[in-house]
C-alpha cells in the first residue's frame, strides 16, 4: 500500500497539470472572444447609425392660428367721376370762349358765349305781346266794370217795376214791364260776354309771358356755363365757329368744351366670373399707383350686377378722392380686393393638404414620428396658408410637401420649416 502510495501521487500530479493546462486554454479562448467582440463592436454600432440614417427626414409645421384673408389681385383704371361735352341748345356762332384745356373751373362759371342775332328780334317780338295781352286784359276788365254797372241799373229799374205790380196789379201796363224785363236780360248777357272776354284776354297774356318767357330762356341757352365743378379737357370750338342746336344729330352738332369732374374719380376694375359672387359694397381694397408712388385705401362702391359676355368680367367700382389732382384719369393702378377674412383662424402651410378624387387629407406625425392620415375639411385659402375647419387642431404637426412614398404607420423624424419655406415649392426631405 505504501509503495503504491508514491506512484498514485504521480498520478494526481499528472492530473493537476492537466487541469490546469484546460483552464488557461478556455482563458485564452475568452481573452480571444472578448478581443473579437472589442474590434466588433464599432462595426455594429456603425450598423446602428446606418439604420438611424435611413429613417425619412421630411419637412414639417405646426397647426397654428393666423388672420386669414382670400384676395385677387386686379388692374384698374382711373376714370372721371363725371364727364360730359357741352353743346349749345340752340344755334350761332361762337363769340366767345373763355375757356382752354387743363383750366379748373367751378359750377356755374361761364365758359362760352353765342352771338344769336335773331334771338334779339325774338325778344322784342315776345316783349311786344305780352304788352299787347296787358293791354286787352285791361280794356277787358274795364267793359266788364261796364257791363256790370249796366246790368246793375237794368236789374233795379225790373225789380222796382215788379214790386209796384205786385202792389197795385195794372197800373203799370204789361208792355212797359215786358221792355225792362228784356234790358235786364239783355244787360245779364252783355255782363256774361264781358266777363268771357276778360278770361280771354288773361289767358292769351298768359300765353304771351310763356312765349316770353320761353324766348328768354333759350336766349340763355347763348351762353354756356359748367354744370359742375371740374376741369376742361378738350376744346371743339374756336371763336366763329358755326354751333348747331345740340338737339340736332351727333353729325351736325358740334361740343363747346368737354368737362370732367376730376375731383373724385372711378376706379373701373374688371372682376373676373369666378370672384362674382364674393363681390359687395364696402369691401376693403388695397390701391397701388406706380405712376406717383403712391398707396391708396379705398373700398368697393358699386358694381353693375352683370356679367360681360366679351371678356366675362363684372365691372366694380371703387371711388377715389382726388383733391390735389395728383391722379389722372386713364391712370393704371394694381388693386388687391379682399374677397373674404376669418380672424384667428386654425391653419397649416398650403402644402400639408393633400387633395384628391372625393378626399381632402392632411399626413400628422405622433410624438414618436409615425404618420396617420387625417380626413379634414379646408376654408379659406390664401397663397401660402389654408383654413382648416375641421380633421386637426391647434399643435399637431404635419408633413409638408408631395406625400408620395408616404405610408401610414411609417416612421419619419420631422424637420419643421416656416410658413414661407413651406411656401416655396413643393418637396420632400426624405
Amino acid at each position: 500500500m505504501h509503495r503504491c502510495h508514491p506512484s498514485n501521487s504521480r498520478d494526481i500530479e499528472r492530473s493537476r497539470r492537466s487541469f490546469f493546462c484546460l483552464v488557461s486554454t478556455v482563458l485564452l479562448a475568452l481573452a480571444v472572444a472578448s478581443c473579437s467582440q472589442g474590434n466588433s463592436a464599432p462595426a455594429n454600432q456603425t450598423a446602428g447609425d446606418t439604420r438611424t440614417d435611413s429613417v425619412s427626414v421630411v419637412p414639417a409645421a405646426k397647426a397654428t392660428r393666423a388672420d386669414l384673408a382670400n384676395q385677387i389681385s386686379l388692374t384698374g383704371e382711373f376714370q372721371p367721376y363725371q364727364e360730359v361735352d357741352l353743346m349749345a341748345k340752340v344755334s350761332g356762332y361762337v363769340k366767345s370762349v373763355q375757356v382752354d384745356i387743363g383750366d379748373q373751373v367751378r359750377a356755374g362759371q361761364v365758359l362760352a358765349t353765342l352771338e344769336i342775332p335773331e334771338m334779339e328780334d325774338d325778344q322784342t317780338r315776345a316783349t311786344a305781346a305780352v304788352q299787347a295781352a296787358d293791354a286787352d286784359v285791361a280794356t277787358a276788365r274795364d267793359d266788364l266794370r261796364r257791363a256790370t254797372a249796366s246790368h246793375e241799373i237794368a236789374h233795379l229799374s225790373y225789380t222796382r217795376i215788379e214790386d209796384v205790380n205786385k202792389k197795385e196789379a195794372g197800373l203799370i201796363p204789361k208792355q212797359d214791364i215786358d221792355v225792362v224785363h228784356s234790358r235786364d236780360l239783355e244787360s245779364e248777357a252783355q255782363l256774361a260776354m264781358a266777363q268771357s272776354r276778360l278770361r280771354s284776354a288773361e289767358q292769351h297774356s298768359q300765353m304771351s309771358i310763356s312765349e316770353q318767357s320761353r324766348v328768354q330762356t333759350l336766349y340763355k341757352y347763348a351762353t354756356i356755363v359748367a354744370p359742375f365743378s371740374g376741369v376742361i379737357t378738350k376744346r371743339y370750338a374756336n371763336v366763329g365757329s358755326m354751333i348747331q342746336a345740340g338737339t340736332a344729330s351727333q353729325t351736325q352738332a358740334m361740343p363747346v368744351v368737354r368737362l370732367s369732374q376730376n375731383n373724385l374719380l372711378r376706379l373701373m376694375l374688371p372682376v373676373p366670373e369666378s370672384a362674382v359672387p364674393l363681390i359687395h359694397n364696402g369691401q376693403t381694397v388695397q390701391v397701388s399707383v406706380r405712376a406717383i408712388g403712391k398707396n391708396i385705401p379705398g373700398r368697393v362702391t358699386r358694381f353693375s350686377k352683370s356679367v360681360q359676355t366679351s371678356t366675362r368680367t363684372m365691372d366694380t367700382e371703387v371711388d377715389i378722392p382726388n383733391p390735389s389732382f395728383a391722379l389722372v384719369p386713364g391712370m393704371y393702378a394694381e388693386v388687391v380686393l379682399r374677397t373674404a377674412q376669418h380672424l384667428n383662424a386654425l391653419s397649416v402651410p398650403v402644402d400639408a393638404i393633400e387633395r384628391t378624387a372625393g378626399a381632402t387629407t392632411a399626413y400628422t406625425l405622433d410624438s414618436s414620428g409615425c404618420i396617420s392620415i387625417a380626413p379634414v375639411t379646408v376654408g379659406i385659402e390664401t397663397p401660402k396658408e389654408i383654413e382648416i375647419l375641421s380633421g386637426l387642431k391647434e399643435g399637431d404637426t404635419v408633413i409638408v410637401g408631395r406625400h408620395s412614398g408616404l405610408q401610414e404607420g411609417a416612421k419619419v423624424q420631422p424637420k419643421y420649416i416656416s410658413v414661407s419655406d413651406a411656401s416655396g415649392g413643393k418637396g420632400n426631405g426624405g
